[in-house]
């Protein structure tokens, strides 16, 4: 769900059942605060959220440069 909205961000998923974390790393997160990263993850993932098939997600979103200095 997540690559065919936003196909120029690479993912990490891991979890079972309905509890997942989530690792993004795309342009798409550039000049946007925490929240607003978080609300464009929402946004394809609330009517799994809604339906209960997913409870809890954790994020960790980053530009390619945040994700490049955090490697380091």
């Amino acid at each position: 769900m997540l690559v065919a909205a936003l196909p120029d961000v690479d993912f990490v998923v891991e979890g079972a059942g309905a509890k997942f974390s989530v690792r993004a790393v795309g342009e798409v997160f550039a000049g946007k605060r925490p929240v607003q990263r978080q609300q464009l993850i929402y946004g394809v993932l609330n009517e799994k959220i809604a339906t209960g098939e997913i409870h809890a997600v954790t994020m960790a979103l980053y530009t390619p440069d945040e994700w490049s200095s955090a490697e380091n």
